[in-house]
């Protein structure tokens, strides 16, 4: 699957990452790490290195060849730039039809609009061409970039789900959102 998701006025593209973009990947998360550590899980060193960014993108493609899991880049159009990465993982199918929703931006590129207009893509894509009916997303509630990211594209909240997932080696809450597919068309700010 090669495709490419654009966004004009923003300047971006999504598409799936390859093996091609492991370097990049990994200086992503090399120079974010300090700034995302708040917002992640506490990786082990070795996640930090060329082979394991290039084993998780195989792993990813795998997954995506599975329908289990999509793994994408968020590219500036001006120089091919990885500026974060978007996910749609642990897909159910059957009666449920629904995907999980995270993603990450590199500390340089926070304020740009960059994540709303992913979100809004990735979303699109995987109501129209994943036949997904609900994407979710927990954030951590003190996160406010994230939060407004998912509300300004529409997605809308559920509760909390207490003690979710261990960030920066604590268990923490997460707010619980959800778009539907056949939620009313979400905002252009």
């Amino acid at each position: 699957m090669h495709m490419q998701l654009h966004d004009q006025d923003k300047g971006i593209y999504v598409r799936l990452l390859q093996p091609d973009d492991a370097e990049q990947l990994l200086q992503l998360r090399l120079s974010s790490r300090e700034d995302n550590q708040r917002y992640e899980p506490q990786y082990p060193d070795e996640f930090f290195t060329f082979a394991s960014q290039l084993d998780l993108i195989y792993r990813r493609k795998q997954e995506a060849a599975e329908d289990r899991s999509y793994l994408f880049g968020i590219f500036r159009d001006e120089d091919d730039v990885l500026a974060g990465t978007i996910s749609v993982s642990h897909i159910v199918r059957g009666v449920g039809q629904f995907a999980d929703l995270g993603y990450s931006l590199s500390a340089a590129y926070k304020g740009t609009g960059y994540m709303t207009a992913s979100v809004r893509l990735v979303v699109e894509y995987a109501f129209r061409s994943l036949n997904l009916h609900r994407i979710q997303a927990g954030v951590i509630p003190h996160n406010t970039a994230s939060r407004r990211v998912l509300e300004k594209c529409g997605f809308q909240k559920e509760g909390i789900a207490r003690q979710l997932v261990k960030i920066n080696g604590q268990w923490e809450d997460h707010q619980m959102y959800a778009l539907l597919a056949n939620d009313s068309p979400m905002e252009h700010t």
